[in-house]
């Protein structure tokens, strides 16, 4: 039984993008899930996940289990980065963005990966303790334990990862439980999440989430990494920018279920695009 999941974070409304991932991912499980990605406590609003389960169901789709909550799972979080942390794979960083920007600046700095600034400073919990830091991969060494770590998309094909997909991503932050590639991979464990279904921008986190994957043990999904929805002139949709959303094109009178079918069908309404970038 394939087990499919649509993960969406409660910080906006639903676009179109948002609806063919959904629908995508609804078609491809035999049991689908939706989970509530809202451990941005800044962003993240209780009426947005109200919209999100409007939108869904005006699409047609309805999850199959009670929604998983991510603001609800945070010992789940931090028992697995308490396990990184006991095989020495993560250390503290205290870096501002304004520090790495200074040190990427540098002529020895011009990798876009973090400069490892912190990384192979012995821990010092008093400073932990004073100040905001966050909790980052050593990823040399974690590909050093296990080596480049590989996966199945959909259609049958095995990537590898190569070492320029990796840098020390931040896990966690002092005042957050978990960061995206963190939850990401302890959730879809947790709800027996065989297929990850998500938008082709997103494949660049399957390197990290995988080599998370292995040294937590936990189960390796198949990946569908799908084409993106995007405005006509290839501009891509985006809650920041305004994209049109799914409450406008049903307050318009757009028949969900219709819609539904069309995405599935290769069919956008018009001043839509697909891209595969």
């Amino acid at each position: 039984m394939t087990t499919s999941r649509f993960a969406p974070s409660p910080t906006g409304l639903l676009h179109l993008g948002h609806a063919f991932s959904a629908v995508l991912a609804r078609a491809r499980g035999d049991r689908f899930l939706l989970r509530i990605e809202d451990l941005d406590p800044g962003r993240s609003r209780p009426e947005f996940v109200d919209a999100i389960n409007e939108d869904l169901a005006w699409l047609g789709i309805a999850p199959d289990a009670v929604p998983l909550v991510q603001s609800r799972r945070t010992n789940h979080y931090a028992a697995a980065l308490d396990e990184l942390r006991g095989q020495g794979l993560v250390y503290p960083c205290f870096c501002t963005r304004a520090d790495i920007a200074a040190a990427l600046s540098a002529p020895h700095g011009a990798s876009v990966h973090y400069p490892g600034t912190c990384r192979g400073l012995p821990d010092d919990p008093e400073r932990r303790a004073a100040g905001p830091y966050s909790w980052r991969l050593d990823a040399a060494r974690a590909i050093g334990r296990i080596g480049l770590p590989s996966w199945r998309e959909e259609e049958g094909t095995v990537c590898t990862a190569a070492a320029a997909d990796f840098d020390d991503v931040i896990l966690a932050r002092k005042d957050a439980p978990a960061a995206y590639h963190l939850a990401c991979i302890v959730d879809d464990a947790a709800s027996g999440v065989t297929l990850v279904v998500r938008g082709a921008d997103l494949r660049a986190s399957t390197p990290v989430q995988r080599i998370l994957q292995l040294l937590l043990g936990l189960p390796q999904p198949t990946y569908l990494h799908h084409r993106l929805v995007t405005h006509a002139d290839g501009g891509r949709l985006a809650k920041r920018d305004r994209a049109p959303t799914l409450a406008a094109m049903r307050a318009d009178g757009v028949d969900g279920s219709v819609l539904a079918r069309d995405l599935l069908a290769g069919r956008l309404p018009l001043g839509f695009s697909w891209s595969n970038a």
